[in-house]
């Protein structure tokens, strides 16, 4: 008989889900609360986001033996990213922050910010900060991001100071 996996406890992102901007981070697979605490939170400003996931692609492995043909895994990479967020009248909002070719972390902590729990850390280069226009819609800014570096995974919060 097998064992069934253990049922997930499913919860709705908007309202938990915290989005950083960290202006540095010395290790990215094991940031220290200061470096967390350092950060900007983005989460409320968030409109839209797309990307933010690694894909795995893979080489095939042939052999001359077999009609079939095997593959292992191959490169790692991330699509290009981006954040949507909500342009201020005034012009104070993420634009003096996410500016072209700033270098920071993105950091995901899907679940909100719980020590113990999981977070990603993403090393990225804004690649723009442009407005989005729209006829029918709130003025919002979409932020594109270079990922310059393997994204640190399932990473766990550190406890708060």
């Amino acid at each position: 008989m097998t064992t069934p996996i253990q049922a997930s406890t499913r919860y709705y992102r908007r309202g938990v889900t915290r989005v950083l901007w960290l202006p540095t981070v010395a290790t990215l697979t094991a940031p220290t609360r200061a470096e967390i605490n350092a950060g900007t939170d983005l989460a409320d400003e968030v409109s839209a986001m797309s990307g933010w996931q690694t894909t795995s692609g893979t080489v095939p492995t042939p052999a001359l033996g077999s009609r079939f043909t095997p593959s292992v895994n191959g490169e790692i990479t991330s699509p290009d990213s981006s954040l949507n967020f909500w342009a201020s009248k005034n012009a104070d909002d993420v634009r003096k922050l996410l500016v072209r070719e700033a270098v920071g972390v993105i950091v995901w902590l899907d679940e909100g910010d719980v020590p113990g729990q999981t977070m990603d850390l993403f090393r990225v280069s804004v690649s723009t900060c442009s407005k989005v226009r729209e006829l029918d819609g709130a003025a919002q800014l979409m932020a594109q991001f270079s990922i310059t570096a393997e994204p640190a995974e399932n990473v766990e919060i550190p406890a708060a100071a």
